[in-house]
């Protein structure tokens, strides 16, 4: 795993900054500076532009409201917090993570190399030491972040990895995860062991993957637009989540109490399920959210429940990121600043910081 550090320089132009200025939305007469932070390893690794901005009160640790953090030469296609939120992953198109810090500079301080295909989706494994991620090289790949060593790549897959994610991550569990293919399985993996401990066939392409907080199900997203749960200890199908008219595309499970799953769906709406076992909604679907299109592209966009269940937020094809408050099921935040469609929304485990990943191969980081 490559090392790298940043220093920073105080020499933007007034051009970036009326752009930048422009695009994040900043009321006129409010005073902005970039501060940027060149790249230093043959332009291999990233970069971050922090703007910085006068007068509301912060709330976050960031150096800055807003970080921009650049250096893929690819599509931004996920990128996610670690459970300690002091580090962040990004996976691209160019093949490679990139390890980077989410405090001070933003140091972009480690490239893991290995996929021979996109990474379509990341996630962190309990305790922020490993990462798994999801390749359309027909891989997945267990890696310590802290040395960089790949601790397992798998190859039962005969088609592109769309999604993986971690399996027992309620009971803190870093060697058990997941993964889901356009093969139409689901691959449960032991990081000790050398085959799948458990296999599912949906018999259609998997596009999405999460897992209940408890690892007892397991919840794929697929091609005939519904969310499937499986029981891990039977294999089955235990529960069909139908509502969506297209593909679903991204799912993720509410991180504080495992209760609730956010659904992304090329048919261009966000969905909320109540997963408890006594709710009373007929097809579990409690909200229906809508302002964030999915687009002609069909790229793959990841969603998001945050630390205190009480927004679920997404991107989009209209290159901005939505965020609606859970309950009310208004918009709260329409952020503009990217120039492609985004890929990824995800919440900080701990402070009001929202991460963004985008088409445009750059990323943002801001406070709410």
């Amino acid at each position: 795993m490559a090392e790298h550090k940043r220093k920073a320089s105080l020499s933007a132009s007034s051009t970036e900054e009326d752009d930048h200025r422009h695009i994040t939305g900043h009321a006129p007469g409010t005073a902005v500076a970039l501060v940027k932070r060149p790249k230093t390893n043959g332009g291999q690794d990233g970069d971050s532009t922090a703007i910085v901005q006068t007068g509301p009160k912060r709330t976050s640790g960031l150096q800055a409201p807003i970080m921009h953090l650049t250096g893929h030469t690819g599509e931004v296609t996920t990128c996610r917090f670690s459970d300690s939120g002091e580090h962040l992953a990004s996976g691209s198109a160019d093949k490679q993570v990139f390890l980077w810090n989410t405090y001070g500079d933003c140091e972009n301080y480690g490239v893991l190399q290995g996929h021979k295909g996109c990474v379509l989706e990341l996630q962190w494994m309990p305790g922020s030491e490993r990462l798994i991620t999801a390749s359309a090289d027909n891989t997945a790949i267990m890696w310590d972040v802290v040395t960089g060593e790949r601790l397992k790549r798998v190859k039962q897959h005969t088609a592109s990895v769309n999604a993986c994610c971690p399996l027992n991550k309620g009971a803190g569990d870093d060697n058990m995860f997941v993964s889901a293919s356009d093969d139409g399985m689901a691959f449960v993996w032991d990081a000790r062991e050398r085959h799948p401990v458990a296999e599912i066939e949906h018999g259609l392409p998997l596009t999405s993957v999460a897992a209940a907080l408890s690892g007892n199900v397991i919840y794929t997203g697929s091609l005939d637009n519904s969310i499937t749960g499986w029981d891990v200890r039977t294999l089955s199908a235990i529960q069909t989540l139908r509502g969506h008219s297209n593909t679903v595309m991204g799912l993720s499970v509410s991180p504080k109490t495992g209760n609730y799953l956010v659904s992304t769906s090329l048919d261009n709406t966000v969905r909320f399920w109540d997963l408890r076992p006594y709710c009373k909604l007929p097809n579990r679907c409690e909200k229906v959210f809508s302002g964030a299109p999915h687009g002609f592209e069909m790229s793959f966009i990841r969603p998001s429940i945050d630390k205190d269940e009480t927004m679920v937020g997404s991107g989009s094809s209209d290159r901005s990121m939505t965020i609606w408050g859970l309950r009310s099921g208004e918009i709260k935040y329409k952020l503009p600043g990217h120039k492609g469609t985004v890929t990824q929304v995800d919440f900080h485990p701990k402070e009001p910081i929202v991460l963004s990943g985008s088409n445009d191969k750059s990323m943002f980081l801001g406070e709410l």
